[in-house]
């Protein structure tokens, strides 16, 4: 297996609205291996550090007011595709464009309040995770049902 790792952020929305469990456990039932989790508020700078890339957009300081309003669950995961599966069951960003049954489509309202932040790419998930997670704070174990998920010779 070859293995990625990437980072969803559960925003202050989900957190609010009781909708950790439900997120997380999504992410596992696709296969997908949990190893990082922390609840936090998210402190301006760190804000600033993952939404550089919209720094100077007319929904900047929106996103970041809203972003270290109340607490956020910061989540990485890992698994074979990790960025594209995770980003697959988060749906589309902008809620009229998410599919039934991904979590934007049965959950989000508008495109700042949708209740998921996924990372979109190799090098922003590095980044992104760099950003919220000191290394000693992910884990690296076996799950029983790797042999199954990831064996080329079944």
């Amino acid at each position: 297996m070859n293995p990625e790792q990437t980072l969803v952020l559960i925003k202050p929305d989900g957190v609010q609205r009781g909708l950790i469990g439900e997120i997380i456990s999504r992410f596992e039932r696709k296969g997908l291996k949990l190893v990082g989790l922390k609840l936090l508020k998210l402190p301006r700078d760190r804000a600033d550090q993952l939404y550089a890339p919209h720094q100077g957009k007319f929904f900047y300081d929106y996103l970041i007011q809203f972003m270290t309003s109340t607490p956020i669950v910061a989540v990485a995961l890992e698994g074979q595709n990790a960025i594209e599966l995770v980003r697959l069951v988060n749906g589309a960003t902008r809620p009229v464009e998410s599919q039934p049954g991904s979590i934007r489509g049965d959950f989000s309202i508008d495109i700042t309040h949708n209740v998921v932040h996924a990372s979109d790419s190799p090098e922003n998930a590095e980044r992104e995770l760099n950003i919220l997670f000191d290394p000693s704070e992910l884990f690296d174990y076996p799950r029983i049902d790797e042999v199954i998920l990831y064996s080329p010779e079944l």
